[in-house]
C-alpha cells in the first residue's frame, strides 16, 4: 500500500483526496518508482482544484514531477536503485503522476538525476526552473547577447520567473523584473535583477508597436502583457512565450515581426525530447548556486498540495514549493 492525491470525477463533480493506494491499482508502465520529491506547479493546482482542464482521464494522480529512486523495471535504460527525474510527458494528465508515494511510467520518459543536484534540488527547481532553462537557450539560439540590451522577465516572481531571473543574471543580462507583487523587490533584487516593474504597465491594450525596450523577453504571463512585450522589443530581439497565467489570447499585430524583424519562441516543457531536456538540465546544474535554490523554494509535506495549490492560484505563492512525499 502506498498514500497518493486521487483525483475523479463522477456525473460532473470533482472529488480529491489523499488516498491509501494497492500498488495492483498502478498503470502501466516499465519502470515502477518510488517518488521522494515532486513539486507544485500551475499545471499542478489546476488539476488539485479542478480550475482548468488539466486532468483528460479519470481517476488520476496529479504532479507532472518527480525525482526518486527506481523499485522495478524491464526497462534496459533503468536498473533498481537508479536515480531519475521526471518533468512533463504528459504525466499528470494522461497517466498517473508524482503527487504520491509510488508510481509506474515508461522509461523513456526519464532522466538520471543531473550530477551536482540532490532530488530535493531538482524538485525545487522542476518543470519551472527546466523550463526558464529552455527560455534560455531559445534566446541564446536565435543570438540575442547581453551587449543588445537588457532582458524582460514577466511573471518574475513566479517558479519560472524567478528562475529566469537568476539565469540570465548570471549570464550577465540586464534584468528588468515585472511583477504585482512590488513587495517582492529585495527577493528579486538578491536573484539578480537590476530593475523592477510594475505588471500593470504591461497587462493594459497597448500600441501594435511601442518604445524599443529589450533585447528579449521571457514571457509567463500571456495576453496583453505578451503583446507589449513584443511591442516593445528591440530589433532583432527575441521573446520566448511559455505561459498563459493572464490568458490564452495574443491581442497583437504582426508590426513588431515584420518591421523590427522580433522571433516570437514558443516554449513546450512537456514534449521535449532527452537531448533537449539534458541541454536545459546542464545548464541548470552550471548557473544555479545552491544558495539561490534555497532562495527560491520552501517544502510543504503531501497532505498539504491542495491547500498550497489554492494558494497558488490565488497569487499568494512566491517562488517554488517543493512537495516532500
Amino acid at each position: 500500500m502506498f498514500t497518493a492525491w486521487r483525483l475523479d470525477k463522477t456525473d460532473g463533480v470533482f472529488h480529491a483526496a489523499l488516498t491509501e493506494c494497492d500498488e495492483s491499482a498502478l498503470p502501466e508502465g516499465n519502470v515502477t518508482v518510488a517518488v521522494e520529491y515532486s513539486t507544485l506547479n500551475y499545471k499542478d493546482a489546476l488539476a488539485l482544484t479542478d480550475r482548468g482542464p488539466v486532468v483528460r482521464r479519470w481517476p488520476m494522480t496529479p504532479g507532472i514531477d518527480g525525482a526518486g529512486t527506481v523499485l522495478q523495471s524491464t526497462h534496459p535504460d533503468w536498473q533498481p536503485g537508479d536515480a531519475w527525474l521526471l518533468n512533463g510527458w504528459g504525466v499528470g494528465e494522461t497517466h498517473w503522476g508524482c503527487l504520491g508515494q509510488r508510481t509506474r511510467l515508461d522509461g523513456d520518459w526519464l532522466m538520471h538525476l543531473p550530477r551536482g543536484f540532490t532530488a530535493r534540488q531538482a524538485m525545487a527547481l522542476g518543470t519551472a526552473g527546466y523550463t526558464a532553462a529552455l527560455c534560455v537557450l531559445a534566446i541564446e539560439r536565435d543570438g540575442a547577447t547581453p551587449k543588445q540590451g537588457p532582458v524582460l522577465v514577466t511573471g518574475a516572481s513566479g517558479g519560472v520567473g524567478s528562475v529566469a531571473v537568476a539565469l540570465l543574471a548570471k549570464l550577465g543580462w540586464s534584468v528588468t523584473a515585472s511583477t504585482g507583487k512590488l513587495q517582492e523587490e529585495p527577493y528579486l533584487r538578491e536573484l539578480g535583477a537590476a530593475d523592477i516593474l510594475d505588471r500593470n504597465t504591461l497587462s493594459a491594450p497597448g500600441k501594435p508597436l511601442q518604445k524599443e525596450r529589450w533585447a528579449a523577453v521571457v514571457d509567463t504571463v500571456g495576453s496583453h502583457t505578451l503583446a507589449n512585450a513584443c511591442a516593445q522589443t528591440r530589433w532583432g530581439g527575441v521573446v520566448t512565450a511559455c505561459g498563459l497565467a493572464g490568458g490564452m489570447d495574443f491581442p497583437a499585430s504582426v508590426a513588431p515581426f515584420i518591421l523590427r524583424n522580433v522571433t516570437l519562441a514558443g516554449i513546450d516543457s512537456v514534449m521535449q525530447p532527452r537531448s533537449a531536456r539534458c541541454k536545459a538540465w546542464q545548464r541548470l546544474v552550471d548557473l544555479i548556486a545552491p544558495e539561490q535554490i534555497e532562495r527560491m523554494a520552501r517544502d510543504i509535506p503531501l497532505d498539504q498540495a491542495q491547500v498550497a495549490a489554492q494558494a497558488l492560484l490565488d497569487g499568494q505563492v512566491r517562488g517554488r514549493l517543493v512537495v516532500k512525499i
